[in-house]
């Protein structure tokens, strides 16, 4: 859902349907399953080729490879589940709508994290009180996990959970440093703001999240 409650596939599809495209008998575009993108297609850069044409198919497969990535990181940033949809898709309709400005001076998605900061932050404008986190999806699978998984699970959620004392600034950062593995370059580009400042940001984000955590979980940091 984009913003002023439109369904970006509905849109899409009128913009750009063509023969052979996921759409209905409604000529709607239907929104893709967000299973990881099979190996030997296509790779990001020829995807945004071909949705410069309007190419539908490859919007949904550029859709599906960013969706857990960006879904990921927007809840980390909001703190509100339900926006997370609305700035998902209100990130990459400018995707569709604005892919002849990529310009390859930076990898795509910096391009695309970028975008989904601004709307993040535009959307956080307009809900500045965060939810509890326990209204946060939680659930877990009851199944025994390896000592490894289950230590990298135990790390990832008391990690989420001390974030939630950050800024969004902070959490931003964070989010884009220990969960999507990126540099600080990089993150600079994304949240549109000097290097030294993000380095800041993860200074003082690490000192707190050093005291929210405890033993070896604040080792890990």
């Amino acid at each position: 859902m984009i913003g002023g409650g439109v369904n970006l596939w509905v849109v899409i599809s009128h913009q750009g349907v063509r023969e052979g495209s996921n759409v209905n008998s409604a000529g709607t575009a239907i929104r893709p399953r967000t299973e990881p993108a099979a190996p030997g297609r296509l790779d990001e850069r020829e995807l945004l080729e071909r949705i410069k044409a309007h190419d539908v198919d490859a919007f949904e497969r550029l859709y599906r490879i960013y969706q857990p990535r960006l879904a990921r990181f927007l809840a980390n940033l909001l703190k509100r589940p339900q926006l997370v949809e609305e700035v998902l898709d209100d990130t990459m309709m400018v995707v569709w709508q604005t892919a002849e400005n990529f310009r390859g001076t930076s990898k795509l998605s910096t391009w695309v994290f970028a975008i989904a900061y601004r709307k993040a932050l535009k959307a956080r404008s307009r809900w500045p009180e965060p939810v509890d986190d326990s209204e946060l999806e939680t659930s877990a699978s009851n199944d025994p996990l390896p000592d490894a998984d289950l230590q990298q699970t135990r790390l990832h959620d008391a990690l989420v959970g001390a974030m939630s004392s950050l800024s969004a600034e902070q959490r931003a950062v964070v989010d884009l440093t220990y969960f999507h593995e990126l540099g600080y370059r990089e993150i600079a580009e994304i949240l549109d703001c000097p290097v030294d400042t993000v380095k800041t940001r993860m200074f003082h984000a690490r000192r707190r999240l050093k005291q929210a955590l405890s033993g070896t979980l604040a080792d890990w940091l």
